[in-house]
């Protein structure tokens, strides 16, 4: 691996590490502090923990751009506007959340309109840029115009999965780490997308820094802000790069979070039972007793696992 990656990782891991505390300290004056739903009872230790912690790791990405090749990118470029686009978007979600104390924040409908604009957005950029061409374990396919509805549908998929896995100290941060920092592996491996690399690893060694204070007890929370961001940028690299057949794959764990939230909302609809003890997955296992650090473990863990798989293939085939 080349020095610069490293070098991007280690500089946004020491950026992040020293603006932790003045975050966490900004959050505490403004009393921006996490509303805990009364029935995560598990969770009502965590009240009034600072939120909005995505800035942590967001920051220093922009230490990414610093290290960019001239060659190609603008990509790059694109990639951190929508990211801090979609972290807006959270941003309004916590601020109506703190300011008037409760956990609602935007309606559904108005968090579905923003996704889906700012998705829609990325679809017409990748169309007419003429990058409509899909890589998957090096088969390549042009699917054209389809571009646009395979983008928003990724987009959706990802920035919500990855919204509903933000439940536990260290659980969405310690997989998005794993996540990245081998989807940036294999973006090395593929011609022209150096600087979509050096942002993996520029938001990788960012996120390390941001767990430091996030894994339990966690010192603050990432927020819609931090989880809609990396949700976003999670389906955007990926879309830019022709990765998205992919994603499911390394992101098992993001699909099962999602997956199970989906189950239980329509079986409950249906029969008026749960299938899960609580939605989703993560708490389910938390209701069985099963301590949050260990969930998170393991979440992780396979997460890295399957990801390293995925890279194997890809470094035999190309």
């Amino acid at each position: 691996m080349e020095i610069k990656f490293i070098l991007c990782a280690l500089i946004s891991f020491v950026f992040a590490i020293l603006l932790a505390p003045f975050v966490i300290q900004t959050c505490k004056k403004l009393k921006a502090g996490q509303n805990i739903l009364h029935y995560v009872d598990k969770h009502l230790a965590k009240q009034g923990t600072p939120t909005m912690g995505g800035f942590i790791f967001l920051i220093p990405l922009i230490v990414g751009l610093l290290f960019l090749l001239p060659e190609n990118r603008f990509p790059a470029l694109f990639l951190v506007i929508v990211t801090f686009s979609y972290a807006l978007l959270g941003f309004l979600d916590d601020f109506i959340k703190v300011h008037f104390h409760h956990n609602e924040g935007l309606k559904p409908y108005q968090k579905i309109i923003g996704q889906f604009g700012l998705a829609l957005i990325v679809g017409l950029y990748i169309y007419f840029s003429g990058n409509t061409s899909l890589n998957f374990f090096g088969l390549e396919f042009d699917i054209g115009i389809f571009t646009i509805p395979l983008v928003i549908l990724v987009l959706l998929a990802t920035t919500n999965s990855v919204n509903l896995a933000d439940g536990l100290d260290g659980l969405a941060g310690g997989v998005s780490l794993s996540y990245i920092t081998i989807f940036g592996l294999i973006l090395t491996l593929l011609s022209g997308q150096e600087n979509l690399a050096i942002l993996c690893f520029a938001l990788s060694g960012a996120l390390a820094g941001f767990l430091v204070f996030n894994v339990y007890p966690a010192k603050i929370f990432m927020g819609d802000t931090g989880s809609l961001a990396l949700g976003g940028f999670i389906g955007t690299v990926a879309v830019l790069s022709g990765l998205e057949f992919i994603l499911p794959i390394m992101g098992i764990m993001f699909v099962l979070s999602a997956l199970s939230d989906i189950i239980q909302v329509l079986h409950y609809k249906r029969t008026k039972k749960r299938i899960f003890l609580m939605a989703p997955l993560h708490h389910h296992f938390e209701q069985k007793g099963v301590h949050e650090n260990r969930i998170v473990f393991v979440y992780i863990i396979i997460t890295t696992v399957v990801s390293l798989g995925v890279l194997g293939v890809y470094i035999t085939v190309l």
